[in-house]
């Protein structure tokens, strides 16, 4: 597994519950360490102990997990580069949604040897939509929830999303979309601030 997913597992706990916490999972899973790198490739078996490692000691499901993690790499301020990347991807979040089939190609011009599930959406009707998510790491569509909800608050849409679980090892998610301009979104500019 890319050191950048385990890394973003580490941020997440430390950002979020603090460097105690993260030091309390480190020891559960076994690590022998406490800091990730993040261009380092990692034993699946490694990233899955941790993830089971969070759980545990959050008691919480995997999958509330993953969707929390998606959240953090898209509202954390820590991950502002994140969000950005994936703003490029439409002015609105219907332009949004039909641009994730092309984000793991973009992923691996920032980083090439990342591998990000195969991520298509399928149209059903304007405001009707399936996501698939097909490739490791599992519980990816997880993930996905997490950033499609908090993307559709950043894009001020109101949405419901219903992940429909794993089939011949791909993941369903079905979007609807109720109101493209339910609120006002926040505020996104294409070109970085300085300082």
């Amino acid at each position: 597994m890319h050191g950048m997913i385990n890394r973003a597992i580490q941020r997440f706990v430390t950002d979020t519950y603090g460097a105690e916490r993260w030091t309390c999972v480190a020891s559960a899973a076994e690590l022998g360490f406490t800091d990730f790198e993040a261009m380092l490739v990692y034993d699946a078996a490694l990233t899955q102990r941790v993830l089971d490692a969070v759980c545990g000691d959050l008691e919480k499901p995997c999958e509330e997990v993953l969707e929390d993690i998606g959240t953090y790499l898209v509202s954390h301020p820590n991950a502002e580069a994140l969000r950005r990347l994936l703003r490029f991807g439409g002015v609105d979040f219907v332009e949004f949604l039909h641009s994730l089939d092309d984000l793991p190609d973009r992923a691996r011009l920032a980083v090439p040897d990342l591998d990000l599930p195969e991520l298509d959406l399928y149209e059903h009707s304007p405001n009707r939509f399936a996501l698939t998510v097909r490739g490791s790491p599992d519980g990816f569509g997880h993930v996905m929830m997490g950033v499609l909800r908090t993307l559709a608050d950043d894009y001020g849409a109101l949405v419901l999303l219903d992940h429909r679980g794993e089939r011949n090892g791909q993941e369903m998610i079905d979007i609807t979309l109720i109101e493209a301009g339910f609120a006002e979104g926040r505020d996104f500019d294409l070109g970085a601030r300085a300082g």
